[in-house]
Parts: C-alpha cells; structure tokens; sequence
C-alpha cells in the first residue's frame, strides 16, 4: 500500500494489489449514494438498531435523503422501530424499498417474508448474498446517506459489508459493562483491519437520571467509552441516557418522533462528510 493511499477505492485510479474493487459490488443502476455509513457492535443487546433508527430518523429531519440496509437478516429489527407493517414490492426493474413517514428508505428481510413471525434458518453464505442483494437488487434511488445496521459480532455479514460495499465510515455503539467493552474492542480491531475509519463510539444505557432526585446513576457501571475514543483517536462520542419515553416511542413504532440530543454530535460529525 502505498503512503498516499486513503483506503477508498472508488476515488482512485490507481491499479495496486491493495485495491478493493475485485470485491465491491454494484449498487442498481437506478440508485445513487453519496455515504455509506456502517453501524456496528461487539455484541448484540446493546442498541445498535436504534441508534441505527435514530440516526436516520435525524438526518431525514435536517433535510438529507436517508436510507436503511437492514443487515441483521436473521434478527430484523428496524421495520418495528418505524412501525412498518407492508411489504416491499418488486417489478423487473429491481425491489423498491419501503419508505417511512418523514421520507427514511428502508429495505429489511422482514418486508419480504410472508410473515414477521418466520424463523430464517440460513448458512452463512446465503445470509451474506442476501445482503449484497439488498444493495444491488433495491433501487435506492437519490440517497445522501445510507445506514447499514450490520448484526453484532465479526462474522460473515460484517465482513461481506466490509468488503462488497463502498462503506465511508463506522459507528461503533456499545454499553457500558466491562465485558461488552471488550467484546466491542474485537469489532473496532476489525474495522482496523478493514481500512474503515471509525467515525463516532456511541455508549448506550450510559446512566439514567431520577427525575425526583435529579442524580445520576450509573446502573450498569462507569462509562468507558471515552478512554476507547482516546484509544483510537476518535474524537466524537455520545452517551446516551435510559429513558422510558424513548423507549415507548420505539415500542409503539414511532423512532421518528423520539429526540435524542446525545446524538446530536454524530449527526454534525456526518453532515460534515459532505
């Protein structure tokens, strides 16, 4: 590799056996994406689908066209959070995405099963062509900023997104438990592994504050999350608080209606990207 190399690919001319093209696959000729952000985590439970939700949910609301590749294929989540009960629809042009009520494209395995319900008990390989499929066969249309909310772990799944899709940064979310910043450590060290900046570390479940005491609690420990972003030379990091009316939102399928000002830095962090 050599020392002027940025890492991405698409805006190099340049033929060296580092290129990453040999792997990429095309976007639907109908699509257009400017950034693709990935959303990642070391374990599940931790909130990676909302923040997934939220942040999308707030780049619409700033006036940026948003959109969601819902790679969690064998535990969908994001048409929930959206409250999104129909079905994608396809014709021989490609599959169209589902689009939200502020304008969120989205495309999930749940909005193409017959039931929400349906276990999917697929190998590896399968998950992870599914998930190129989702980027090729979907057309997107214009899209500023498409989020994709990968399944926790290092697997197949991240790697195939890693590798097959132009990704222009990651959004690490974790929480506070010494084992899940651990585990979390592995997911950074991978994306290290794969050229993709880290963009923001996102704590959730950070602490609660008492409405009648006005204190705050650290219920699961000590926040870390600012000793890894000094770590890795990350420089914007949100912790999100517990709070239940969030989590109400969300139960009842509005995530676009919930406000969440500790993202607010990662929103500004994107937008700058432009």
């Amino acid at each position: 590799m050599s020392e002027e190399c940025t890492s991405n690919c698409k805006t190099c001319n340049k033929d060296c056996g580092d290129r990453k093209s040999d792997f990429m696959v095309e976007a639907n000729e109908l699509s257009s994406i400017k950034k693709v952000i990935g959303i990642i985590s070391g374990k599940g439970g931790v909130g990676k689908s909302l923040v997934t939700s939220a942040l999308a949910a707030a780049i619409g609301k700033e006036g940026r066209k948003a959109a969601i590749l819902d790679a969690d294929i064998t535990g969908p989540s994001i048409p929930s959070f959206f409250g999104i009960k129909g079905k994608a629809e396809a014709n021989e042009l490609g599959i169209f995405p589902f689009t939200s009520k502020i304008g969120v494209k989205i495309i999930s395995l749940n909005l193409l099963l017959e039931h929400n319900t349906d276990p999917v008990i697929w190998r590896g390989p399968v998950i992870a062509a599914t998930v190129k499929q989702f980027w090729s066969d979907v057309i997107w249309d214009d899209v500023d900023f498409m989020f994709v909310d990968m399944p926790p772990g290092t697997g197949d799944v991240p790697l195939t997104v890693f590798q097959s899709l132009p990704v222009d940064g990651l959004i690490v979310v974790s929480s506070p438990q010494e084992l899940v910043g651990l585990i979390v450590e592995k997911a950074v060290k991978m994306a290290n592994m794969m050229n993709v900046p880290i963009l923001a570390f996102v704590e959730n479940m950070s602490y609660f504050k008492c409405d009648n005491c006005e204190k705050t609690h650290y219920l699961f420990g000590e926040s870390k999350i600012d000793n890894f972003a000094e770590r890795y030379g990350v420089d914007t990091v949100a912790k999100i608080p517990l709070d239940p009316e969030v989590a109400h939102l969300c139960d009842m399928g509005k995530v676009e209606h919930a406000h969440i000002p500790a993202l607010d830095g990662v929103v500004n962090k994107l937008l700058s990207m432009e």
